[in-house]
């Protein structure tokens, strides 16, 4: 049985495969979304919203709504938890791994719950609303031995 261990944060990820005992790490890769870091200056472009004509009223005036702008960062998050959900589906229909363990800090961990297929959150068996990113292997292994 293998258990795959994701361990991320809005900008940066990485996946390892586990062993129960002795618990071991071994990095499969790693991740980086550096687009999630930038200012929301440098990831919008000047131009404003845009507005949409819908409809017209009966008294013939054009009826529309302002399309509200989306914050570029939260795109940028979404954008990143999609790809690492995709990457988790790829491993999964290659039959890679039967379980998967969640590590990630609490806003991403529930944008990457969103994007994963049902395939893919049936086998995710442990999830940790924790930002342990800057971790390494025996610091991670000493946090998640007792949860797996």
């Amino acid at each position: 049985m293998s258990t795959w261990l994701l361990v991320a944060n809005a900008s940066r990820a990485r996946l390892f495969a586990t062993q129960p005992r002795p618990r071991t790490l071994t990095l499969l890769e790693e991740f980086s979304h550096p687009q999630s870091r930038d200012k929301n200056e440098d990831l919008s472009s000047d131009r404003p919203g845009h507005f949409q004509t819908t409809s017209q009223g009966m008294d013939g005036a054009n009826r529309g709504a302002f399309a509200e702008p989306t914050n570029p960062k939260d795109y940028e998050h979404e954008r990143f938890a999609a790809e690492l959900a995709e990457h988790l589906n790829e491993g999964r229909t290659s039959n890679r791994y039967d379980n998967l363990m969640l590590v990630a800090s609490p806003h991403f961990l529930g944008l990457l719950n969103q994007q994963l297929n049902e395939h893919v959150a049936k086998l995710a068996t442990v999830h940790v609303s924790k930002d342990y990113t800057a971790l390494d292997e025996a610091a991670l292994v000493k946090k998640l031995d007792p949860l797996a």
